[in-house]
């Protein structure tokens, strides 16, 4: 088997030993001329496995119709045979209608039908419901909101002030220049202890959460604590890395960290202490407390998901529970849903001891996180865009909290809100035995909803029915009308 990349080539001889001058104004759309071509010959004649090459490149449409190719004292040398060869192939395929030369425009795949693809398979209907029209689902900021003009004149700057080195690859911790703004933000916005060298940039909080599971097990820990609702994704992290759970109750004062003393062989617990999702209970200081007190005791580890503590509506945010005790507490943020998980951008902010645990299990390059991307955003809170770009969506979202509130109330005084004024989803309870029925009636009506029973644990008692709303997603000419759907449904 011979491996060929053509490589540019200027005007010289094609299949009929004549010319083939450059094109005028370049090769023209649709072409690979000056680019790499990758064929494979096989067979004991030379001719016969390149022609065979091409007609299989030409027929599976890895080379489109109109595509040119390599002049034959190009793609001779780089087989590392005849140019005389490569030249009577060509015009052997010229021949059989595969290819076309004409002078000016040098050797292309003719232009034929295109080659028939098996059909994909068609798409499965759902057993109820259509297409959403309204996303109503919790953990969705609103997309059409990302700072689009802020965000390139931040990438504009750091990329005029990058050093060379930062094109390489990096430290695997990330970019100690978003690791430096970071250290100050976090201190300043959530009373994080956030040192540089204690930070390690991730690309979301799942990641964060794999490296960690990773570090528990090489500590021979088996059982993570768990809160009784949250996101099945996490806990499958767990699972798979090879742990088991111990399941915390919830109530409106959080979780009961008391039952962290009965959590047999538990190592470590992952919570969201300051707005629990999806409950929307804050953490109640005196079960805070409880936490920092059972990590210190046992040498157990609290993995905090601050997910969504920027957005606080009621009352300035409370501060994370890492700065209670930052030996004990291993704290992760995303800019997941203060900007838009596109970026896959997330930190770690870690016990000092932990540092090298973590390096470790993430590798000695960081081959996860874009560079550019940390030195962007690095910038962009730097410049204070960040600031203010979480000011304008606290005002957005906390505007469509009140909408909610207010047209629920309208609509039945009955349909309570619970849960703290945070976050980009608000919990409304239902009456007993209707959780179902109304997702269900959602989704014919095209409304993404979830019930709360959809992020209850597996070995979790059920807590009643409601749903829990995302009020982030719709873009604000889609609110109202996913607002009314919404009502429309309750029963």
């Amino acid at each position: 088997m011979t491996d060929s990349w053509a490589t540019p080539a200027g005007p010289e001889d094609g299949p009929g030993r004549g010319t083939e001058p450059e094109p005028v104004g370049g090769a023209g759309p649709g072409t690979a001329f000056g680019a790499d071509l990758h064929l494979e010959l096989r067979g004991s004649g030379l001719r016969a496995g390149l022609m065979d090459a091409l007609r299989e490149a030409v027929r599976t449409g890895r080379l489109t119709p109109g595509t040119r190719l390599p002049s034959s004292r190009s793609l001779a040398a780089d087989l590392g045979i005849a140019r005389n060869t490569v030249a009577d192939a060509y015009a052997e395929l010229v021949a059989e209608g595969w290819l076309t030369a004409r002078q000016g425009s040098g050797t292309r795949v003719a232009r034929r039908a295109a080659p028939r693809r098996p059909a994909p398979p068609a798409p499965r209907t759902p057993r109820i419901g259509r297409r959403p029209v309204h996303n109503l689902l919790p953990g969705f900021p609103d997309l059409a909101a990302f700072p689009r003009a802020q965000w390139l004149t931040a990438a504009r700057r750091a990329l005029t002030s990058a050093p060379s080195e930062a094109f390489g690859y990096s430290d695997a911790r990330g970019r100690i220049e978003l690791r430096t703004v970071l250290a100050d933000y976090l201190a300043r916005a959530r009373g994080v202890y956030a040192d540089p060298e204690r930070i390690v940039i991730c690309s979301g909080f799942a990641h964060g959460l794999m490296l960690m599971a990773t570090v528990l097990l090489a500590r021979r820990v088996r059982t993570t604590a768990v809160e009784s609702y949250g996101l099945d994704v996490h806990w499958k992290i767990l699972t798979r890395a090879g742990m088991r759970m111990s399941v915390l109750a919830l109530d409106e004062h959080g979780a009961r960290t008391e039952e962290l003393a009965d959590a047999k062989g538990a190592g470590a617990v992952l919570m969201t202490p300051a707005h629990q999702f999806p409950t929307g209970a804050a953490l109640h200081p005196d079960r805070r407390a409880a936490a920092v007190d059972w990590a210190r005791g046992t040498g157990g580890l609290i993995l905090e998901d601050d997910y969504d503590g920027e957005f606080r509506y009621d009352r300035q945010p409370v501060g994370a529970l890492q700065g209670l005790d930052p030996e004990r507490v291993v704290y992760f943020g995303t800019a997941s849903k203060s900007l838009t998980p596109g970026l896959r951008l997330g930190w770690m902010v870690l016990p000092q001891e932990l540092v090298g645990e973590v390096m470790a299990a993430k590798g000695e390059v960081d081959w996860v996180s874009s560079a550019l991307d940390q030195l962007t955003l690095a910038e962009f809170i730097a410049s204070g865009a960040y600031d203010r770009h979480v000011r304008s969506m606290r005002l957005r979202y906390r505007k469509r909290r009140d909408q909610l509130v207010a047209a629920l109330a309208d609509r039945d005084p009955a349909f309570g809100v619970t849960g703290i004024a945070a976050g980009l989803h608000a919990v409304v309870e239902l009456p007993p035995g209707t959780e179902r029925s109304v997702v269900e009636a959602a989704a014919w009506q095209g409304l993404a909803l979830n019930g709360r029973a959809d992020f209850r644990h597996p070995s979790a008692q059920p807590d009643g029915d409601a749903l829990v709303v995302g009020y982030g997603a719709p873009t604000d000419s889609a609110w109202a009308g996913a607002l009314d759907a919404l009502c429309r449904v309750l029963p």
